[in-house]
């Protein structure tokens, strides 16, 4: 049979965003750019056309956003992350331009499918948590509200991994999501600056008598530039982000090429290109710590160049520097941009050292992301000496100024001389890179209220009571645009028809939505939509797993990334009594019940990959048990990603927050969960205690201790073989797994984590919290079992979460933080005729 499609023929594009005008632009760059025709196009083309089609749409506006804050001497914002998890992009473009409907209506006339497009666009392997998600969410955000704000960071070419079970273990696979190209980025050749390291410090007088320093006989590494277009919802304003990728000062040797050593002639590149290949080396080895180090400043070096030089293109000093420019440290990895500052200001410009200090201060501020002391990152003073010498004097530096403050407030107190300083003299001289963020920031916040007062009361007591002023919260929020319009186009398309589309960049309106929660019809509407959801990711799990769920059952989901703290092993120890309750009393009429997680372990993080197997060999033996049927099924989703959990989390019905009350700074997932209907299981911790003041203390299951008890139960002497003991169902649990009832073939597989819970200390008290966790769980599937009162809590839950927009997040940094004000964005007459089209 004769294929009679057809593409139009090209004419001049005007850019529009009606169907006909995109499908004009597809057979353009289809044909000129692809360089294919409807017969030879494979579904990756056609992504890439897609993307350039609305990348093409986005240009008119960048460039309008640029000239517009260049014209009205903004105060811009740059937010320096090593991790952006940006997700896909395609569809979120497409959503923020308004044209979602008609990229899919033109793809439908030409015989394409859209969502068969979406598939080929890989996550942007640029993060692994909450941290590159809460990135992400803040860029979105800022530029919805039209506010001058641009990230900076590294453009891994590998990411952290890709994750495959296989045998029930995590094995890690390169993550190589730039195989086929990224449509979206702009290669920036010409903007390449040079990040040094090694070398020595010599000293000169100028011609003044002043000390001056000079670093000297350095390697050195070119950054360049990778640039990516950040649309706002709804408005003309597209920011940037710029990634920094590692090139090499010379391509290679050619006495060495000449002599026939090929491998040594390219040694120089490869060493100097490893900087940007891979998130997160591993840093348990010497090298893997210093390529650590040098990641963080070859980052914070190349994008202080950039921003200094931009500001130095409309502005003839840095007097004024820290009200033109705002730079937001997310967590310590960036750090290094204070003494690398310092330098420039002092070395290069020669700026007096106080001003230049002050002029810092004012410039950075920073958000601290935990609170478990492990996690605050230190590095060997030898290591910052070997790579960074004069940001090592520079640091010495600050540190005995900052001292001699601490020592003339508080006179004789050596005791907390010790405890604020930035050098760690107790542990080998270490530099702690977080007292270094919050002595030269001006403002430090946390990210939930919870985790800021414990932040004033533990990690930072003394820096509160010695800057009483400087420790602030700011409780994380996630972007509506991907999380709920994106991620759950149907209930999106049920809660517009309803209440207008308003709450798409007001997340407050939702709370319209309550009245609803008594109507009947909503009810089964929501209903309908949740369950639509449930069958897309059942599809799913069938389709990756061959595992069969029931529907019907609770969608029960725990993804995060693979730590102790996180609790999942409190979760299998669940799964492991339900398990048994079936297996006594088959007939005993328990709610089914889909487990679900999904969540990388670090590399080198040998507990963690053994709970994944743990995982794993607990839902072979549950799954395949023929007592247990559909009742209860456990499921691991392997390569955790924005993608992934876009499927998950619509599909969600119980949301598991569960770890130590104390250790989880905010979460967002939380939020994510809560927005989209899912109920939350979880302790007092994080953004747990304000989402329960934002629902209602009815319409969330908490349990547990809080994080007083949990200090307190430590301090009175904890110990869980108590509970082991005294507990018959957690000392079954943990018995099978002893007794290797889930891994037969090597029994004493998972001794590690059966020492980690009982002998060694349960340091996440795990075993503590296990009753009232079981306990709480029986509520939950009780309440399960009324499906009107829990359609109605989860109707609430959804309704309630104004809050928890990025937005408000970011309209707070903007005010409290950075001082910083929008920038209308407004098209020329030029592109509002090719708008028009």
């Amino acid at each position: 049979m004769k294929d009679e499609r057809k593409l139009p023929a090209f004419k001049y594009d005007y850019l529009g965003l009606d169907s006909q005008t995109i499908k004009h632009s597809m057979a353009n760059r289809l044909e000129y750019s692809a360089g294919k025709d409807l017969y030879t196009a494979t579904a990756r083309d056609w992504y890439h056309v897609c993307a350039w089609v609305i990348r093409d749409r986005l240009m008119e506006r960048w460039m309008e956003t640029m000239r517009s804050y260049y014209r009205q001497d903004a105060k811009r914002v740059y937010y320096l992350s090593l991790e952006f998890m940006i997700g896909r992009t395609l569809s979120n473009s497409a959503l923020s331009l308004g044209v979602s409907d008609e990229l899919g209506a033109a793809l439908r006339e030409i015989g394409v499918d859209l969502e068969q497009v979406r598939e080929m666009e890989n996550d942007a392997a640029l993060g692994n948590g909450g941290l590159g998600r809460l990135a992400a969410c803040f860029l979105d955000s800022m530029a919805t509200l039209a506010l001058p704000g641009y990230g900076y960071g590294i453009r891994y070419e590998y990411g952290m991994f890709n994750q495959r079970i296989e045998n029930g273990q995590q094995i890690e696979h390169p993550e190589n999501w730039l195989r086929y190209g990224n449509p979206w980025e702009f290669p920036r050749a010409e903007v390449l600056y040079p990040v040094k390291f090694n070398g020595r410090v010599i000293t000169y007088p100028d011609d003044s008598g002043e000390r001056r320093y000079q670093w000297v006989d350095t390697d050195e590494v070119m950054a360049m530039a990778y640039d990516t277009p950040i649309p706002g919802y709804g408005n003309s304003t597209v920011n940037n982000m710029r990634l920094w990728s590692a090139k090499s000062s010379r391509d290679f040797d050619l006495n060495f090429f000449n002599q026939g050593d090929y491998i040594k002639a390219v040694e120089d590149k490869n060493d100097s290109e490893n900087l940007s290949k891979v998130l997160y080396p591993d840093d348990s080895t010497e090298m893997g710590r210093e390529l650590r180090v040098k990641q963080q400043y070859f980052f914070v070096s190349a994008s202080l160049q950039d921003i200094l030089y931009r500001h130095r293109k409309y502005h003839d000093s840095f007097d004024n520097l820290p009200d033109k420019v705002a730079i937001q440290l997310n967590d310590t990895h960036p750090v290094l941009a204070i003494p690398e500052l310092m330098r420039i200001l002092i070395d290069k410009h020669h700026l007096p050292w106080d001003k230049a200090w002050d002029i810092t201060r004012r410039t950075f501020a920073y958000t601290n992301h935990t609170l478990l002391p492990e996690a605050l990152e230190t590095w060997p003073v030898a290591v910052i000496e070997n790579l960074l010498p004069r940001h090592m004097q520079i640091v010495y530096e600050i540190n005995q100024r900052f001292l001699n403050e601490v020592m003339h407030r508080y006179p004789g107190d050596t005791a907390l001389l010790r405890r604020m300083s930035i050098i760690d003299e107790d542990n080998g001289k270490r530099v702690r890179m977080a007292h270094l963020a919050v002595v030269g920031s001006h403002k430090v916040n946390g990210v939930a209220a919870l985790h800021t007062e414990l932040m004033k009361k533990s990690i930072f007591a003394d820096f509160d009571r010695f800057y009483p002023d400087k420790i602030v919260n700011k409780t994380n929020g996630i972007t509506p645009r991907r999380w709920l319009k994106q991620a759950n186009p149907q209930l999106a398309q049920l809660i517009s028809a309803n209440i207008g589309d308003a709450w798409v960049t007001d997340l407050d309106r939702l709370k319209q939505l309550m009245p609803l929660a008594e109507n009947n019809a909503f009810r089964q509407q929501f209903r309908e939509v949740k369950r639509h959801n449930k069958q897309q990711l059942a599809g799913l799990i069938k389709q990756r797993l061959n595992i069969d769920v029931n529907v019907d059952s609770i969608f029960d989901c725990h993804i995060k990334r693979m730590h102790e703290y996180k609790r999942q092993l409190l979760n299998v120890l669940h799964v492991i009594t339900l398990y048994n309750r079936i297996r006594l009393s088959p007939d005993n009429g328990v709610v089914p019940r889909t487990v679900i997680f999904a969540g990388k372990a670090a590399p080198g993080y040998h507990l963690a990959k053994l709970i994944i197997r743990l995982i794993n060999d607990v839902a072979d033996i549950v799954n395949n048990d023929p007592a247990v049927d559909n009742q209860l099924k456990l499921v691991f989703l392997p390569n955790y990603n924005v993608s992934l959990a876009e499927e998950i989390i619509p599909a969600c019905d119980l949301s598991e927050q569960i770890s130590t009350a104390g250790t989880e700074a905010s979460g967002t997932g939380n939020m994510k969960f809560a927005l989209n209907g899912a109920l939350t299981i979880g302790t007092l911790d994080g953004a747990n205690i304000e989402i329960k003041e934002e629902v209602g203390d009815e319409n969330i299951f908490i349990f547990g201790m809080t994080a007083d008890e949990v200090v307190e139960r430590k301090r009175a002497g904890y110990r869980p073989l108590d509970d082991y003991r005294n507990n018959a169902e957690l000392g079954q649990a943990l018995d099978m797994i002893a007794t290797g009832y889930f891994s037969p073939t090597e029994p004493d597989r998972f001794q590690a984590v059966i020492d980690t819970l009982t002998t060694h200390g349960d340091n996440y008290m795990v075993l503590a919290d296990y009753a009232a966790y079981v306990e709480c769980q029986e509520r939950v599937a009780e309440l399960y079992r009324d499906q009107e009162s829990w359609t109605r809590k989860t109707i609430l839950n959804t309704a309630n979460m104004g809050k928890f927009s990025s937005d408000r997040t970011i309209r707070e940094y903007a005010q409290e933080i950075w001082q910083a004000e929008p920038v209308d964005v407004e098209l020329s007459d030029h592109a509002i005729e090719k708008k028009a089209g």
